[in-house]
């Protein structure tokens, strides 16, 4: 550890801690635009000068280890007038349209300017002209004339995902970034550099000219998308009294410590729960007679606890298969094990997740849900399900898809299962497969249920509600609950005892 000083406050730190990271342990702001706490420090921006005692020029806190004894200052009329010098030939030819920017309101060059400039430009010559949407990624857009040339995209393409899409071309004020040979970033981890970016100049397609950022609740959970349970903040916005709609989830960010191997979640993590939003369902559907109609919660859960009822009066309850899915929580999977293992004859409780991915080596697990360690640690039975031995056995199927269902049912599992003759389906989103049974009921996507996910580490992580289902959406949790109320369970024990 090295004793240190800075702006008069006496600190110790580890040896090798740059100058810009132990100040920001003591809640002392150094702005800058290049430095990144994932990322290796070059020094591009200069914009975090400080004065250090005993040198002769103004020193980079990014790139400037602490050492024994070492005093530094932060203020002073010589680093402030450094620091407007670099904002002013940032704004030379940057352009000045924050009013459109969807970086405005949280970007650094704005806030430097309120900090350091609010001065006008000498330069008199007019702004270079630059390609303001070139496309870099699937849903990236590189605005050239915002970028300030931090790199924080180029060493991220370089240092973490090593796939090197982006580089700087040109020299001197021709420089700029770009992709090589008009080849578009293929990273499954490309989203990051909008987080990244300091300025706007990278945007993505999904949230360009949404909402404003300072219309978003930042709200932090859990991303149920892969078994790694990144640690995530949803914006959400509440909506506009006078305009419906408005309210809904807008982005997805990693948190500063999401994994301990930085701050980064992968596209999937990213636009997953995008991606539902306009695919979810939210009426239940009948299937039978003439055809498909909807239904009230009421009328609907009535038809299911008459089939339930059926069962348990001709002790058949063994006819009846639960299929759940390890992106339920663990306290929904808990639930779901007392409800249906308290029944006498026991229901049959299977798994149909989604098929197993890759692994990428980083991040994106091959288990594609969220609580598959949580499901092994409650003792299920998690062997694949064989779809023809359920369709001959069951009589009454109920199966909580979630968001997966179009993952998961396919032509030959649905023509397997035609043979049941009640099937009740519980999903966020059915796509055309819902017909395969005879009611379907709309559930709440992941970010609107509470509860927690045991990771691929055994680390149990909990989570709260972003946003709460509307409607006739409930929660599995909530359906598991009603099941309970069927069987007539108090205390998690069918009443009357078994």
């Amino acid at each position: 550890m090295a004793k240190i000083e800075i702006d008069g406050r006496s600190l110790e730190v580890a040896e090798r801690t740059s100058i810009l990271v132990a100040a920001g342990g003591a809640g002392i702001e150094i702005p800058h635009f290049c430095a990144h706490p994932g990322l290796v420090p070059e020094g591009t921006c200069r914009m975090c000068v400080v004065e250090v005692e005993g040198a002769a020029k103004l020193e980079l806190a990014c790139s400037t280890p602490v050492r024994e004894g070492l005093k530094v200052t932060t203020e002073s009329p010589r680093i402030r007038e450094a620091r407007r010098g670099v904002l002013e030939f940032l704004l030379a030819d940057h352009p000045v349209d924050c009013p459109i920017c969807d970086k405005a309101g949280e970007c650094r060059l704005q806030d430097y300017y309120w900090d350091y400039g609010l001065f006008s430009g000498s330069f008199r010559e007019g702004k270079e002209r630059r390609e303001k949407l070139l496309r870099i990624g699937e849903r990236l857009l590189l605005d050239r004339e915002r970028c300030v040339l931090c790199t924080r995209c180029v060493r991220f393409l370089r240092d973490v995902t090593r796939t090197r899409e982006l580089g700087v071309f040109e020299r001197g004020v021709r420089s700029e970034i770009g992709i090589y040979e008009n080849t578009p970033i293929a990273s499954g981890y490309a989203g990051n550099l909008v987080d990244l970016c300091p300025v706007g100049a990278i945007t993505d397609t999904s949230f360009r000219f949404k909402t404003r950022t300072w219309f978003l609740e930042p709200r932090p959970s859990i991303c149920p998308f892969c078994a790694r349970g990144c640690r995530i903040e949803v914006d959400y916005h509440p909506g506009f009294a006078r305009r419906s709609g408005s309210e809904g989830i807008f982005r997805v960010r990693p948190q500063i410590e999401a994994t301990p191997r930085g701050p980064w979640i992968c596209d999937a993590g990213r636009y997953g729960g995008l991606d539902l939003e306009p695919r979810r369902i939210s009426e239940i559907v009948w299937n039978k007679g003439s055809g498909a109609s909807t239904l009230t919660w009421e009328k609907a859960w009535s038809l299911v606890k008459a089939k339930i009822q059926a069962l348990v009066d001709s002790s058949r309850t063994d006819r009846m298969t639960v299929l759940l899915h390890s992106g339920l929580t663990n306290e929904d999977l808990a639930s779901a094990k007392n409800v249906f293992e308290a029944v006498r004859p026991r229901p049959r409780i299977r798994f149909a997740d989604p098929p197993l991915g890759e692994d990428d080596g980083f991040l994106s697990t091959a288990e594609q849900t969220a609580n598959l360690a949580g499901a092994r640690v409650l003792g299920f039975d998690l062997r694949p399900i064989v779809p023809e031995e359920i369709g001959r056995e069951t009589e009454l199927l109920l199966m909580f898809a979630g968001p997966f269902a179009d993952r998961i049912l396919s032509g030959p599992f649905t023509a397997a299962i035609d043979p049941i003759r009640t099937k009740v389906l519980f999903t966020s989103v059915s796509e055309n497969l819902s017909g395969s049974f005879d009611l379907v009921f709309p559930c709440a996507l992941p970010f609107e249920t509470a509860g927690s996910y045991t990771n691929i580490e055994g680390r149990r992580q909990p989570f709260a509600a972003v946003r709460f289902p509307r409607g006739e959406v409930k929660t599995e949790g909530a359906i598991i609950r009603a099941i309970a109320d069927v069987f007539g369970l108090n205390g998690g024990q069918p009443e009357g005892g078994s």
